[in-house]
């Protein structure tokens, strides 16, 4: 027989479940690695995070515009961020994931990244005022974490709206 919570103890849990939520730090970033570069979105940004579908080719397209993801009967074109940034191809394997960004604006779009670096809070970064080895007008920011490392805050929105990255046509 399944033990059953009387109402009081389950609402003394609730409340116990709400002033530990209220008191831990605000985890509102998610990391992303692509090539060599760590890079930062806000996780109001951030769709869904999900291993690599196959994708569909598009032809006559630029090298970093990877194709199209079908996500549950939605089509996605697939960016690859590291290519994008003037970097190496993505592998499809291993940790390799799609972060479907944008949905909220109706842009189906997806970032592939080599993996996650999971959810962040703000207060673990400062502002990085080291000069950065290439700057893009969608960088709303250039941090450093605790370990020194470099990350770039990505603003989706100034992302998706760039010419470059709305020409995906090689012609």
């Amino acid at each position: 027989m399944a033990k059953r919570a009387s109402l009081r103890e389950f609402q003394e849990a609730l409340v116990r479940r709400l002033a530990d939520a209220k008191s831990a730090p605000r985890r509102d970033l998610l990391g992303l690695n692509a090539g060599d570069a760590h890079w930062l979105v806000d996780l109001a940004d951030a769709g869904e995070i999900l291993p690599v579908p196959p994708l569909a080719a598009v032809p006559l397209t630029r090298h970093w515009f990877r194709g199209l993801a079908n996500v549950r009967g939605t089509l996605y074109g697939v960016v690859d961020l590291s290519a994008f940034c003037g970097g190496a191809l993505t592998p499809l394997a291993g940790s390799a994931r799609l972060v479907l960004v944008a949905q909220r604006q109706g842009a189906n779009c997806a970032l592939l990244v080599n993996g996650t670096a999971g959810l962040r809070s703000p207060e673990d970064y400062e502002p990085d005022d080291t000069p950065p080895t290439h700057t893009h007008d969608w960088v709303s920011r250039h941090v450093r974490d605790l370990h020194g490392r470099h990350w770039h805050h990505i603003d989706v929105m100034r992302l998706i709206a760039h010419p470059e990255f709305l020409e995906a046509s090689a012609a």
